[in-house]
């Protein structure tokens, strides 16, 4: 459509994939699979999960490969459907949870998992772990959407149009997102910035 900012390497890659080129396609996933695995374990909060749906996103872009247009960045493509495919799994997890919780009324006791004791600092090891696990599970407490919003603008650094097209709304609407969760995570970390203070 549009001149877009500077040439997209991997739209040019893209587009030699649908052109019948299967070597650009491994090109391409080798230089983003990472990033996407990273982005769905933050989103389902699940490793295994994380694997098996990137795998899944790349098979889309393989299977779209024909009809593929570029009307975005292809990156922002490619978190479209990693997103759209981490809302599915998001949600037919709630309903089976929302399941398993009528099934099953006795608590699970698992295990605590046990941490090795070969550093010194331990103690300090445990703090910073909990201090991030507790950001990790503030952010995986958050509405799907504004996850979503934040885990591309804040790991992924994608600006507000990519965002907007990648959830499919208007970047003020991205904005509002944003500052719901920003808002959000600030109230429930607020006792980690006191706790340094003391």
């Amino acid at each position: 459509m549009g001149a877009s900012p500077g040439p997209d390497p991997d739209i040019e890659l893209m587009l030699r994939v649908r052109d019948g080129d299967e070597r650009s396609f491994d090109v391409l996933l080798a230089k983003h699979r990472t990033a996407v695995v990273h982005f769905l374990r933050r989103m389902v909060q699940n490793q295994a999960v994380s694997e098996e749906l990137a795998q899944e996103v790349f098979l889309r872009v393989y299977r779209s490969r024909a009809s593929y247009e570029p009307t975005a960045r292809f990156t922002t493509w490619m978190f479209r459907i990693a997103t759209h495919l981490a809302f599915n799994w998001l949600r037919d997890e709630r309903n089976e949870r929302a399941q398993e919780r009528l099934d099953d009324e006795r608590g699970n006791d698992l295990p605590a998992r046990e941490l090795p004791d070969r550093a010194p600092s331990v103690e300090q090891r445990m703090l910073h772990h909990a201090r991030l696990q507790e950001i990790r599970d503030a952010i995986g407490l958050l509405p799907e959407k504004q996850r979503a919003a934040v885990l591309m603008h804040k790991y992924r650094e994608m600006d507000y149009a990519q965002i907007a097209i990648t959830l499919d709304c208007s970047e003020s609407a991205v904005k509002s997102l944003l500052f719901r969760a920003y808002e959000s995570l600030r109230g429930k970390l607020a006792h980690m910035a006191a706790r340094v203070r003391t």
